[in-house]
């Protein structure tokens, strides 16, 4: 059972309501332009997703999900670990603000706290390892003084969460076998200790459950805290990939048969919801493309959560654009024009350009469309500004829709401005990956022109 790698994290449940059963989906909002919260809680609503799991503990995000009866998971990010770790006034005050309120004034249905978001992680060094239980210790103790929770952990059957990504295993190894990472049945079987194992979902929750009753928590419940696959980034991240793991996934739980050593049925919360442009590239471009909505809430593709009477996803509505214009390379300025290189680097350094690339939708642009679809891309995040469309010589703005095949190049939704405020604009740390890759491929185009 230590075949693959298995990320984990506590969470502490509150037990002032009782759960619900079908799918969960993860809402993210590191984007650049989120759809207005109540966008969001519809399209939740219009799909019949019931459980919702944020990163944060937004108040336009929670006042919007107030009276729908979605039950809710708070998140508290890592980078407050250290103080609730060390003030227990601190976590009183994020209680209080966070949870007492919303539950008491707005009404909304929270379920869970979910301490830390993957804060075990190697990528992360260790720098969470001394703050992450005990910050959780005095979040619990927080939620017994205001009167919503007088358990912890095991004894009061709070669950433990994992999260599976099949797709990260093929991402992180050439050699992983494909089929395995799906549900059709046609992957050669794993056998362990006489049990065969048919996918990598089925093994992985079941080296929790194993790791669980070796620990003497045999019975701590299990919840799938994030699983799905991106749809663009990467050769494996694609449409046809995506639909096929998530509907296999849906079908593969749908029954409550469970796993061979934990029958019954499954808690899951799908990666992602919507797309998001704005979240760090340094995993892999890919990192953008988890959703099954786009950014303005339009459906990737055909998937029944089997949660409607329709069996397809009913996409967001009264999502408003900007004007249908876009920003391209002037027909008569020359690739090799010095001014080029730097538009391009400035332009994928503060915008999304994780679309280009080897086995991406929009891979198959020559050199033109590459730099074309670099200044759309900031062009829209500036919010159709005049002067994000002046690259010296080299940009204009047409009516044109410039999208060929698979390549869509977007038109951005209307700016949300609600009590929390988000950056216009990506990181930096895309420059030198996003922008190199666009490059690289300019200077490919232009050999085989040459």
């Amino acid at each position: 059972m230590g075949l693959f790698c298995v990320v984990f994290a506590l969470i502490s449940l509150l037990s002032v309501v009782s759960t619900v059963s079908g799918i969960g989906a993860n809402w993210g909002t590191q984007a650049t332009h989120p759809l207005p919260p109540d966008t969001v809680v519809r399209l939740l609503r219009d799909n019949g997703i019931q459980k919702v799991k944020l990163f944060d503990a937004d108040y336009d995000t929670l006042r919007a999900l107030g009276k729908s009866n979605i039950e809710v998971m708070v998140g508290i990010p890592n980078d407050m670990l250290l103080s609730l770790a060390t003030s227990m006034k601190a976590a009183e005050k994020w209680v209080s603000k966070n949870v007492s309120t919303h539950i008491s004034t707005n009404n909304v249905n929270i379920r869970y706290v979910a301490v830390g978001n993957e804060p075990f992680l190697e990528t992360y060094n260790g720098s969470f390892l001394k703050t992450t239980f005990p910050a959780l210790q005095n979040v619990q103790s927080a939620l017994v003084k205001a009167g919503l929770s007088n358990q912890f952990l095991s004894d009061s059957g709070s669950p433990f969460t994992v999260n599976i990504y099949p797709f990260i295993s093929l991402y992180s190894d050439s050699n992983f076998p494909v089929e395995y990472a799906f549900f059709d049945g046609n992957a050669t079987p794993l056998n362990d200790g006489g049990t065969s194992y048919y996918n990598m979902f089925d093994a992985n929750y079941d080296t929790l459950v194993y790791a669980l009753q070796k620990n003497g928590f045999a019975n701590l419940p299990i919840i799938v805290g994030e699983i799905g696959w991106p749809t663009d980034g990467d050769r494996n991240a694609n449409i046809f990939y995506a639909q096929r793991f998530n509907q296999g996934f849906m079908s593969h739980i749908s029954g409550g048969k469970g796993t061979p050593m934990r029958p019954g049925p499954i808690d899951a919360y799908l990666f992602s919801l919507i797309d998001e442009d704005a979240k760090s590239i340094d995993p892999g471009n890919f990192e953008r493309h988890w959703g099954i909505f786009t950014y303005d809430g339009r459906a990737k593709y055909s998937l029944n959560l089997g949660t409607t009477n329709s069996g397809v996803l009913i996409e967001a509505k009264n999502v408003h654009y900007l004007e249908r214009k876009w920003c391209v390379m002037k027909s008569s300025a020359k690739i090799d024009d010095p001014n080029v290189a730097p538009s391009v680097s400035y332009a994928c350094g503060l915008a999304d350009c994780t679309s280009l690339g080897y086995g991406t939708s929009c891979g198959g642009l020559d050199a033109r469309g590459n730099i074309s679809y670099a200044l759309n891309s900031y062009y829209q995040i500036q919010n159709q500004l005049d002067s994000a469309c002046k690259f010296e010589n080299i940009s204009t703005i047409t009516k044109n829709d410039p999208s060929t095949g698979t390549c869509r190049f977007e038109i951005m939704i209307e700016p949300y401005y609600g009590g929390a405020e988000h950056t216009v604009g990506c990181s930096r740390k895309a420059l030198g990956l996003a922008a190199g890759l666009i490059l690289l491929l300019i200077s490919i185009f232009k050999f085989q022109g040459s």
